[in-house]
């Protein structure tokens, strides 16, 4: 019998994901809605949600923010169902929506604010709360991912595991959101990129040696 080769055994692990994908899609789908819940209660039980949220729903620099991320979250989340597969290809191309969101809100705020005002905005006035706040927010929704990926088999542990992070950093930002009272694009995609990036390394490397077969 002749020695199994890599493609052979990524042959066999991908009709093994085929047979077992909807039990590990179901896992991501559960671990989807662990990390929703357990993101939004540590805000409420922390941070709350701003005073003014009423009044912010209304402004569109506050709708573009949420909705930024929540798409992020959603492209996350189709990328790290994808990488649950050897041979599966990443949808990139889902990622297109939120870049688009945040090259659109970058591009009005330069347009419609006097220059001397784009630093102060950029830097806001909690970005300290937002590095602390969306990796700790994002901490037990990366547990659950992770724990979902568990079952799975990524042709690349690190990738899966920064995709899990990246999931669990955006729905933290998402939550974290509802009660940063920035909503300056400058300012989201400066410090909210820098704490789903940090959650982002730390799920690639807790999946390199957990999510590898």
């Amino acid at each position: 019998m002749s020695p199994m080769n890599t493609d052979d055994l990524i042959s066999a692990l991908s009709r093994d994901a085929r047979r077992t994908g909807p039990t590990v899609h179901r896992r991501i789908a559960i671990a989807l809605a662990v990390a929703t819940v357990t993101a939004f209660g540590l805000l409420v039980a922390s941070l709350g949600v701003r005073p003014d949220l009423a009044a912010a729903s209304t402004t569109m620099l506050f709708s573009l923010k949420m909705l930024l991320v929540a798409t992020l979250a959603v492209a996350a989340f189709a990328l790290v169902r994808a990488s649950a597969r050897p041979e599966a290809e990443l949808p990139k191309t889902v990622l297109l929506v939120p870049v688009l969101l945040l090259v659109f809100g970058i591009g009005h705020e330069i347009a419609t604010q006097v220059p001397a005002n784009l630093p102060a905005r950029l830097v806001g006035r909690n970005w300290g709360v937002c590095l602390v706040a969306i990796p700790l927010l994002g901490l037990l929704p990366l547990a659950a991912i992770l724990t979902a990926m568990s079952a799975a088999a990524p042709r690349s542990a690190t990738l899966a595991g920064a995709l899990s992070g990246l999931a669990a950093g955006a729905v933290a930002a998402f939550f974290y959101g509802l009660h940063c009272t920035d909503d300056s694009p400058l300012f989201v995609a400066t410090w909210y990129s820098l704490a789903i990036g940090m959650l982002t390394v730390t799920g690639a490397a807790v999946g390199r040696r957990t999510l590898a077969w």
